[in-house]
């Protein structure tokens, strides 16, 4: 049924998934609000007290899941040049993104899917965003419970905003203003005859500092109690990623540091069990719960993508990051492989959206931009004696001046996140040229930036149903683009 179902953004309208045994309910055809068969529950009934509204919030958790932990983070290191996909054939999972050949009509697969499956995302946190405060005061002893939820909400809002923009627009530098097209805002479910255009990149990114600043405002937990939901504390890590690729440092800077606090990185077994032990939290600040769930990444890299000897080249043989990138001699990302699962679940995995490690290196990158040299070492030496030791990071220190600083940030950034879906876009945002591995079985060797390609195409059905609805330049059209090289 849901294959059936139009990727048309102005009738989605989702009904939110109740709790079972503490879990996330699984996706069906009956997902969809059948709101004119007699007994189902509209969402204005089903949202209309506390624990329905936190009912709702499981639910949009569960579909912000479906992109996170499948298309979208693979996309952010398929695209990259940072991985290695050796069984790449003409056909495949994330295969057109690998090559860059991605096209419109490619419904299935990441094109289609991560537009769709984002838009459903953002269409039940926006319901939840709607009746909140209804409930809030129709039930005024439990309000900070609600507007805690409604926070939440709007954190994935942001994010859904966010994401889509990043996938399907170019980086926010990529003009001076950021005029160039984003994403269609939605701040509520479309009606049948609404047929929304998309924003500016600009436009885009305010709407989404609007909703982080509305859920600092109702959220009060300064650090993440729960790293399966929502925080303060993941809402300012969520400022600090939109404000870095803004190039506005001072706040990318200061919410770095809020959501740092006096927090230490994870060391040791400590960092590699947050990876190999789902109950354990470590640095974690917020990962999404993959119970009841098929884990889509732990199938993807146990079979079709590992490490590029571009990234395993950047490492010392002694950096404990190895361990997660290799099995023996054999090149394998095992960062989605853990041994410790609650419930036994096989396929389970429980991705990272935000973990302690980033917020280092969004302050160490802020700060060198600023001229804050100092601070700048202080941040990435964390990250770089944790991974080789003292000895070798005074030894590493010690080869960059304040000015080539940066250098080793950026290495530093791309070995510590690596396969958690920020690779190319970090790539688009530095404004550098995609130069792969000489062995890479893509067919994509090295583009020069700027490109058309760094963005997917909007899908052909939503253009079809959409008449408002922009495409992007050459990857909808076709026409090739002289920014585009095949080495």
């Amino acid at each position: 049924m849901e294959e059936k179902i139009l990727l048309i953004i102005r009738k989605l309208i989702y009904v939110f998934l109740p709790i079972v045994g503490g879990g996330w309910m699984g996706t069906a055809c009956s997902d969809f609000l059948e709101v004119d068969v007699k007994g189902k529950a509209t969402i204005p009934t089903f949202l209309s007290d506390p624990q329905g509204l936190y009912a709702g919030l499981v639910g949009t958790y569960n579909k912000m899941y479906l992109y996170v932990d499948n298309e979208f983070t693979k996309y952010g290191d398929v695209a990259g040049n940072m991985v290695s996909m050796p069984m790449a054939a003409s056909s495949g999972d994330m295969v057109a993104q690998y090559n860059f050949t991605s096209d419109e009509s490619q419904i299935t697969g990441a094109v289609g899917y991560i537009w769709r499956k984002i838009y459903v995302a953002q269409a039940n946190a926006n319901n939840i965003i709607e009746y909140g405060p209804k409930v809030i005061d129709a039930y005024p002893t439990q309000k900070a419970y609600c507007e805690n939820i409604v926070g939440q909400a709007l954190l994935i809002r942001a994010m859904c905003h966010f994401d889509q923009c990043r996938a399907y627009a170019q980086s926010y530098n990529y003009t001076a203003d950021a005029s160039h097209l984003g994403v269609p805002i939605l701040l509520r479910t479309p009606g049948a005859n609404d047929t929304p255009s998309r924003a500016t990149v600009k436009e885009v990114y305010d709407q989404v500092l609007a909703d982080l600043t509305e859920a600092s405002r109702l959220m009060t937990d300064d650090v993440a109690t729960n790293r399966y939901y929502g925080s303060l504390q993941a809402v300012n890590c969520m400022f600090s990623r939109v404000y870095l690729y803004m190039e506005d440092w001072t706040n990318a800077l200061k919410y770095a540091r809020m959501a740092i606090g006096s927090q230490q990185l994870a060391q040791g077994n400590d960092y590699l069990g947050m990876y190999d032990d789902l109950t354990k939290q470590g640095e974690a600040i917020f990962r999404l719960s993959g119970d009841d769930m098929n884990g889509y990444l732990k199938a993807f890299y146990q079979s079709s993508c590992e490490p590029a000897d571009t990234l395993l080249s950047l490492f010392d043989a002694d950096d404990i990051r190895l361990k997660l990138l290799r099995n023996g001699s054999k090149a394998h990302c095992s960062k989605y492989e853990a041994t410790v699962v609650p419930n036994n679940e096989p396929k389970r995995d429980d991705p990272f959206v935000f973990r302690l490690s980033e917020e280092y290196l969004n302050a160490a990158e802020a700060a060198w931009q600023l001229k804050q040299y100092s601070d700048a070492r202080q941040y990435i030496r964390a990250i770089v004696e944790r991974a080789v030791g003292t000895a070798k990071a005074e030894a590493v220190m010690a080869a960059y001046s304040d000015i080539t600083l940066i250098d080793l940030i950026r290495r530093e950034r791309v070995k510590e996140l690596c396969f958690e879906g920020h690779n190319f876009f970090d790539i688009t945002r530095w404004r550098q040229d995609l130069v792969r591995e000489q062995k890479t079985t893509s067919t994509m060797k090295r583009m020069a930036c700027p490109s058309d390609y760094f963005v997917l195409p909007i899908p052909q059905d939503e253009l079809n149903a959409n008449t408002s609805m922009q495409p992007n330049p050459t990857v909808n059209s076709g026409i090739n683009n002289n920014s585009m090289v095949d080495e």
